[in-house]
């Protein structure tokens, strides 16, 4: 076979169906001159992240640095049904609160860089650790599917997690996988499309029963934000991100290069230059 590896397409009468899905995957390595759909890989460190990049690329990469980082970048593609996805791996991180630079790069991208969809892979073994991860990115997007990877070695140690019930919980797709067996592979390329084409209604868990001061202190940094930046994605964020006193961004608002951190992305050819910044409410 070929540099892209296409699989034999089912009978019309399986469509819904998962051997269906994986049909319609064409692996593209690293071939992607265009794409509709622009996907975010993001994860704690040893949760499987690379397995599924590699699964749903062809075990090929394209690897070099972010804007101004000397932190790498893999990226690749892969064709599902009449869609072409671009896949972009994050660093592994345990949170998006920008205490190193893996962080800053990862909560950049998602935030800035505003992809269709970002796909958290969290350790089924490890779940509570993992999630800490998937709220920080519900609170920044809605296009979120959870991969809950490593259901395998859940099992052996005796664990058992209800992915239905995370999913109502977190108010996002979640699927279980054990990417080192291609194990939910194909359940998970059919989240990623339903998300993608916005067939899925998100309803992400947020946090309830903020103080009021909290409120009104992040009511009025997001109205000057929002009079600064009028193009920034998600400016409740980054009033709280303010509130927390990231450095990262207090940084920027005050060299006034907010704005810069998402074109960079697109200058680099990381992002579609026509990509719209549609505010996350």
């Amino acid at each position: 076979m070929s540099d892209q590896e296409l699989i034999t397409p089912a009978p019309e009468d399986c469509a819904g169906c998962p051997v269906h899905s994986a049909a319609n995957l064409l692996k593209l390595g690293v071939d992607m001159q265009d794409w509709d759909f622009v996907v975010a890989l993001a994860g704690n460190p040893n949760t499987g992240k690379s397995t599924i990049f590699n699964a749903l690329t062809g075990l090929r990469q394209h690897t070099g640095n972010w804007p101004g980082k000397t932190v790498s970048r893999a990226e690749g593609g892969f064709e599902y049904g009449d869609h072409r996805y671009k896949l972009v791996d994050l660093p592994g991180t345990y949170s998006l609160l920008a205490t190193s630079l893996d962080e800053e790069v990862a909560r950049d991208f998602i935030l800035f860089g505003q992809p269709d969809v970002t796909v958290v892979v969290v350790d089924a073994n490890r779940l509570e650790r993992n999630l800490n991860l998937v709220l920080q990115v519900l609170e920044i997007t809605p296009r979120v599917v959870v991969a809950l990877n490593l259901m395998d070695e859940a099992k052996r140690a005796g664990k058992v997690v209800d992915d239905r019930r995370l999913a109502r919980d977190l108010g996002v797709p979640v699927v279980p996988t054990v990417a080192r067996y291609q194990q939910g592979m194909p359940e998970l390329l059919a989240a990623i499309n339903e998300v993608a084409n916005g067939q899925v209604a998100a309803r992400p868990y947020r946090i309830k029963n903020e103080p009021e001061e909290l409120k009104d202190a992040t009511s009025m940094l997001v109205n000057q934000i929002r009079a600064a930046y009028p193009q920034l994605p998600n400016p409740r964020w980054v009033a709280m991100r303010l509130l927390d006193g990231d450095e990262g961004i207090i940084q920027a608002i005050q060299d006034g290069e907010l704005g810069d951190l998402n074109r960079g992305l697109v200058e680099e050819d990381v992002l579609p230059a026509d990509l719209s910044l549609e505010e996350l409410e």
